[in-house]
């Protein structure tokens, strides 16, 4: 979770010529939707038009002297040339980046983990990309520990996510940990797009809609999702899709990228949240609502993947009455 968020967080995304215009509108679009909650800044390096990938250019509201006000900053995807194919940072850019406060929280969408690895922020730390830049990020920045498998990483105080709408992923992760899952799935709903995918979960998948005339488990996704606080283990969801254990395992992996029981630990804690934040039930109850069990079993899986016990996560994010 991020601090000095009482006030409005100043979040500012730093377009860097040719930026990927797609990547650029990801944050304010996000962020904004979440209300009152951020100010967003988009700003370029000297004021001026910035060039897009696409052929246009964009014109925006701030120069580079938000970076030093920022409680984050964003550097979405470029194509600028001394970090994307030298691994080299203009000398603009570095002057730029060193007026960022200590302790700012960094991001970056697609490209953009790039700018950051050529500044040394991302030196001995884990960090994805774009899969198709991946080769290239390596041979330029060996001091990263690089997962082109996943759509982020979240490694503390610096974000990095795979190309294009996984910057989505990550800013919504970002607004799920600053301000809890009814935030964020409000402005998820909003921006029409899948209000949660895990991070860990594959950039590219191999076969995200079944060919035609052959079966999904799109509809078991979603019985399952009703039926959270039930027993649901692999036979019971091939039997409602009606295949074998073995080819319900195999498609359920093509079309989501995860395994079954993966997925489902994922959208019980995911439940379990709602719960903490939009009810008052007891910890016992939530956790076998959610299909966790005990509270003990509640309270060990958000110790492991948020780093908070059920009663620190419901005052930290509990709305109010």
């Amino acid at each position: 979770m991020c601090k000095n968020l009482a006030m409005s967080h100043v979040v500012a995304v730093l377009a860097l010529s040719e930026v990927i215009g797609y990547d650029m509108t990801i944050p304010p679009m996000i962020f904004d939707a979440a209300g009152k909650h951020y100010d967003v800044r988009l700003c370029s390096l000297d004021g001026k038009p910035v060039q897009a990938y696409g052929g246009y250019r964009l014109l925006l509201d701030h120069g580079p002297e938000v970076l030093a006000e920022a409680d984050t900053v964003i550097i979405p995807g470029t194509r600028m040339r001394g970090p994307r194919y030298e691994g080299t940072l203009p000398g603009e850019l570095a002057e730029a980046l060193a007026t960022i406060r200590p302790g700012t929280r960094m991001m970056s969408i697609c490209t953009g983990a790039f700018v950051l690895a050529a500044a040394g922020f991302l030196d001995g730390r884990r960090a994805t990309t774009h899969w198709q830049h991946s080769q290239t990020f390596r041979e330029l920045y060996p001091k990263v520990q690089l997962n082109e498998d996943v759509l982020f990483v979240d490694d503390g105080d610096v974000l990095t996510s795979a190309g294009l709408a996984a910057g989505i992923d990550l800013c919504l992760h970002v607004l799920r940990n600053d301000h809890g899952s009814e935030v964020a799935n409000h402005a998820a709903r909003y921006c029409v797009v899948p209000s949660w995918r895990d991070g860990g979960q594959r950039q590219f998948i191999e076969r995200p809609l079944p060919e035609i005339g052959e079966a999904s488990t799109a509809a078991t996704r979603s019985w399952a999702l009703e039926r959270l606080s039930e027993s649901l283990d692999l036979d019971t969801l091939a039997g409602h899709a009606r295949m074998s254990v073995r080819t319900f395992s195999r498609r359920f992996r093509a079309e989501t990228g995860m395994s079954p029981g993966k997925w489902l630990l994922r959208q019980r804690l995911e439940h379990a949240r709602h719960l903490l934040e939009s009810t008052d039930l007891a910890i016992d109850r939530v956790a076998a609502e959610s299909g966790l069990g005990t509270a003990a079993s509640l309270r060990q899986h958000l110790r492991v993947n948020l780093g908070v016990s059920p009663l620190g996560y419901r005052k930290a994010f509990r709305a109010p009455s």
